[in-house]
């Protein structure tokens, strides 16, 4: 849908700013007041979310003060998700970190201890920081939440990515199909940098 909207206006899918199109975040929105009173689970181990309580992180720790690229995907240990999404930014970590980011993060609609076994078994984790959209209301709030229950994954988030700098959205991108993986990848945002 992102895609068609973006010919009509005749964008490319690249630049497709979704939340523009939909009315929710969008380039030069603020994105914590996008999502209000939200907060996200750092990937952990259960030990460490008994030891912590099981506090959660709101949004403005997250994103004032820092420049972050964020992207989000359907969920831990899937194909496209496994095999391309988390290693683009692997992959691309010193790029993004040579152009200033201070923190690359992915978030899905998973428990932290999942995304946190995930991180693990793609030896991301010392890289990436992986957080939880456990009820998935971070992805609900900004308009990214999409019904996959066709795949028996249920109520998950688009494939997205974005650039965010002191909580301004500077870019966002929206994958038309949670299988596709055309703008989402750390080789786009970092031209968007």
């Amino acid at each position: 849908m992102a895609a068609t909207l973006a010919r009509r206006a005749g964008r490319s899918a690249a630049t497709t700013l979704w939340g523009a199109a939909r009315g929710f975040a969008s380039v030069g929105s603020d994105i914590v007041s996008a999502a209000p009173g939200v907060s996200l689970q750092k990937a952990r181990s259960w030990d460490e979310g008994v030891a912590t309580k099981f506090s959660t992180t709101p949004l403005k720790d997250i994103f004032y003060g820092k420049k972050v690229v964020i992207f989000g995907l359907p969920g831990a240990y899937t194909g496209v998700c496994s095999q391309a999404h988390v290693p683009s930014y692997k992959k691309n970590i010193d790029k993004l970190k040579a152009k200033g980011i201070d923190s690359v993060i992915c978030v899905a609609v998973n428990d932290p201890y999942v995304l946190d076994g995930w991180a693990k078994k793609l030896d991301a984790k010392d890289t990436i920081e992986f957080y939880g959209d456990f009820d998935g209301s971070f992805h609900k709030s900004l308009d990214l939440e999409i019904d996959l229950s066709a795949a028996l994954l249920g109520r998950r988030s688009h494939r997205w990515s974005a650039f965010v700098d002191d909580g301004k959205i500077k870019s966002f991108n929206v994958e038309e199909a949670p299988s596709d993986f055309k703008v989402s990848g750390a080789e786009v945002i970092l031209d968007q940098i």
